[in-house]
């Protein structure tokens, strides 16, 4: 028994190269000199048997056919899942829910907004087979099939952009991180792939765990403006990077002994490039960038 984890995909919500992208990391993605990258996305298990979705990606169908523990049998439309564990309601966490459209018997942990706002897509999805749509943020937590113990911890309250502007929201947090322990080997994941803030939440979760799946869409605040020439960035995203005043990586340069790894990597983030001396500099503080398909055992 043991937390066993396996990376789906690694990439932000556009993928790496992103489809209409052509700053020169995702060209050099195009002709084969960086790893190409899905969107992000996990799957742990604390048996090897009853698996559990970290979010739902867009390339979903893809990141399944990929991986030979999450393939069906051995009946006709047996399968290991057995849910989903929703961290918020972007769309590049809960499109592939529609790839899993027709699986009885699946379980889906959100926090109370995201299940408001998924209102639509529930009921069309429910009425391919009946799902059970749980509240994540429940007093005292919830245990997985497999022996999983996970805990949701409010880290956000960004809501997603494609909600309009003057739509009544459930109040309430929009963002949260998860906490899973395998009660047999102590084992303890921490799962954050949107934080905005480095939160006493978030520096508690990571004084306490074993591994930590972070955020990572921005190396920099002007990561955007310098690579695309956007006016986006961090400030406008939601998003905290990596370096800077109150980046991520001091943060958890606090916690040595933490296994840290970084995930939801955009396209313009300089990370994606092995050779680069932002991965060097990563490098040295003890962080580690996987790719996909990679798998963690804690």
């Amino acid at each position: 028994m043991a937390v066993r984890v396996v990376l789906l995909g690694t990439a932000a919500g556009g993928g790496f190269p992103r489809w209409n992208c052509a700053c020169a990391q995702c060209a050099a993605a195009r002709d084969g000199k960086l790893p190409s990258r899905t969107r992000e996305c996990a799957a742990v298990t604390g048996n090897g048997r009853d698996w559990w979705l970290l979010n739902a990606s867009p390339d979903l169908r893809a990141q399944l056919s990929a991986t030979p523990a999450l393939w069906p049998g051995p009946g006709p439309r047996d399968t290991p899942l057995r849910g989903v564990l929703l961290t918020d309601a972007g769309a590049g966490h809960v499109t592939g829910l529609t790839e899993l459209r027709g699986a009885a018997g699946l379980k889906v942990y959100a926090a109370p907004p995201v299940r408001a706002v998924l209102g639509p897509a529930r009921a069309a999805l429910d009425r391919y087979a009946p799902w059970e749509w749980a509240d994540s943020l429940a007093d005292g937590g919830f245990v997985l099939a497999g022996g999983l113990v996970v805990t949701a911890h409010p880290v956000g309250a960004r809501i997603p952009t494609y909600v309009p502007a003057r739509t009544p929201v459930p109040a309430g947090p929009w963002v949260t991180a998860y906490r899973i322990e395998d009660l047999a080997s102590g084992g303890v994941l921490v799962y954050a792939p949107r934080v905005e803030a480095w939160s006493p939440a978030l520096e508690e979760l990571c004084a306490g765990a074993d591994c930590v799946l972070l955020d990572a869409t921005f190396f920099a605040a002007d990561e955007m403006v310098t690579a695309v020439r956007s006016v986006a960035g961090p400030a406008a995203t939601g998003r905290l990077p990596v370096t800077g005043a109150g980046g991520t990586l001091t943060a958890l340069g606090r916690h040595p002994g933490l296994r840290r790894i970084y995930t939801h990597l955009n396209d313009t983030n300089p990370l994606l490039d092995p050779a680069s001396r932002a991965r060097a500099r990563v490098a040295d503080r003890g962080a580690e960038i996987l790719p996909d398909g990679a798998e963690l055992v804690l």
